[in-house]
Order: C-alpha cells, then structure tokens, then sequence
C-alpha cells in the first residue's frame, strides 16, 4: 500500500511514529516513540529516536531512570506489516556490539550533549517503509510556524495506543520564534501537555484549508489547499521540568545531521568490510 492510499483512510502522520520497547534481556524497562527519517526516497534511511531512550539514562542528569538500575540492550520498534495497514511486525535489534561499542550514531558535532541518535537499519520484505523526508514537500510543506501556533506531538504516552499500535495526537503550541535556533543549540520548545513515552515522537505542524508561507521577499502569505499539509519540525525530548508542560524538540536540522552521520557511518563500514574480504582473485590459502 502506498503512502497516498494509506492518506485515503489514515492521516500519513499517523504511520510515521513507531512504538519501541526497551530492553534488558526479557526485563521491559521503558517504552517510547520513534520514527524513520530519509532525505528523499532514493536516499539512506535511518531510525530515529532520542538518545535517553538507548541509554537509559537522563540526558540532563545521567542518572539511571528504571527504578532498579537497569539499562537496555535492545530495543523491540514495531513496524507495520508491509501490505496489512493495521498489523506490526515486531523487530528486536541489540544496541550494543560483541565490543561493547553501541550501534546508535550520535549527533556528529554535539555527541551525546544531543538527545537524539540514528540507527541503521536492514529491510526485509515484510516491513512497510514510512519515513519522513528532509527534502520532499510532502513533510515540508513550507509552513511557516510562530509563537502561540500549534504544533503536534504524535507518539505514545504512558505506552498507550490509539488503536493496536497507531500513535496519539497530542497538540500544543509553539512557545518561541524558531528563528532563534542556533547550529550550537537547535533545540526549540513547545507548551504540549506530553508525557513519558512520548519520548522520541515526531513534532509536526498540521494543517488543513489555510496555511501561512514565507515568501522569497521574506513576507508572509496565505496559501489555501484543499489536502492536508504538515511540516516536519523535530523530535520531542521531553518536558523541562515534571511540573511543566514546556518541552524540548530537537529541530529538524539536527535530526538531518544526525541521518547524515548514519549514512556516512554505513558507507565507511561497508567500505571497510569491503576492504576486510578476502579478494576472488587471491591465491586459496595452504
């Protein structure tokens, strides 16, 4: 089923947020959300989520957050079953190699200070591909998002489901000008009232009928459409404070950084395992 049948029925959004289950060994530690980001659709495609929900710890505090100080080795993300909308296939993957060495790739100039990781993946033909596109119109659909706008957070709070495993819309609003975003700092915050297991989620800008563009000369103008539009704007990371609806989203462009290292990293090690083989051409060993 295509992206534009499924738009038939079910808000394309609504297939991009993936449930994952954290893992040590049979122990689930913690649920959160995640999502597959790719450029375009020829282009390499990663998964995303944040970088607490691997290690298991807090981003700011670095303490442990299961109760018994456990921290995961795998991580189970539930993947819609290629041709069956409403069925998932569930996909178990180690977070760490036979060294120690973790799988994720991590944000290429701020390392773990981001709270957000890629992980390749390999695709099997019983998996549907949903991903969300830094270069397509379909996920940015030049949206222009101030203060006081809403925005929302599609994932699965307190690990519940919508239907089966569909996530849940929770909308907020802006809380700051995007314009004030910096490469050192490419975090923005939203006023949603999120909470735990929404880690990981898709922050997006939905709407329907009327949008505001910006145009060449910088202006602002109104675009009517008769289809839904979104733009994609980041990862939700969690609320600044438990007695807060304030939350932080890593902007859009560090999510594209951090798919960028994804890729780079799978071509240095195709290339070195590449190196690695034994050449058809060399003598047989004696």
């Amino acid at each position: 089923m295509t992206e534009d049948q499924v738009g038939s029925q079910i808000a394309i959004p609504t297939m991009k947020s993936l449930y994952i289950e954290m893992f040590r060994g049979e122990l689930k530690l913690a649920s959160g959300t995640g999502f597959l980001a790719a450029n375009d659709r020829q282009s390499h495609c990663a998964f995303i989520t944040n970088r607490h929900n691997v290690t298991g710890r807090d981003q700011d505090s670095g303490q442990c957050l299961h109760s018994q100080g456990a921290e995961p080795d795998a991580i189970v993300i539930h993947f819609h079953k290629a041709g069956h909308v409403g069925e998932w296939v569930e996909i178990r993957l180690p977070l760490f190699r036979d060294d120690g060495t973790p799988y994720w790739i991590e944000h290429p100039r701020l390392g773990a200070a981001a709270d957000l990781v890629a992980l390749n993946l390999s695709w099997g033909g019983d998996v549907s591909k949903y991903a969300y596109y830094m270069d397509l119109d379909l996920d940015r659909a030049g949206i222009y998002v101030g203060p006081a706008d809403t925005v929302s957070v599609i994932g699965f709070p307190f690990g519940q489901s919508s239907f089966g495993r569909f996530p849940i819309w929770a909308t907020g609003f802006l809380a700051q000008e995007l314009e004030l975003i910096t490469p050192d700092n490419p975090v923005f915050l939203v006023d949603c009232r999120a909470r735990r297991g929404q880690s990981g989620s898709a922050v997006i800008s939905y709407r329907t009928g009327t949008y505001r563009t910006r145009r060449a000369d910088g202006a602002l103008s109104s675009v009517m459409s008769g289809a839904s539009v979104w733009e994609f704007l980041g990862i939700y990371s969690g609320r600044l404070n438990p007695e807060s609806d304030l939350g932080r989203v890593w902007h859009v462009t560090a999510v594209r950084d951090v798919l960028d290292a994804a890729h780079q990293d799978q071509v240095r090690r195709e290339a070195a395992a590449a190196l690695a083989a034994p050449s058809k051409d060399a003598p047989a060993s004696v």
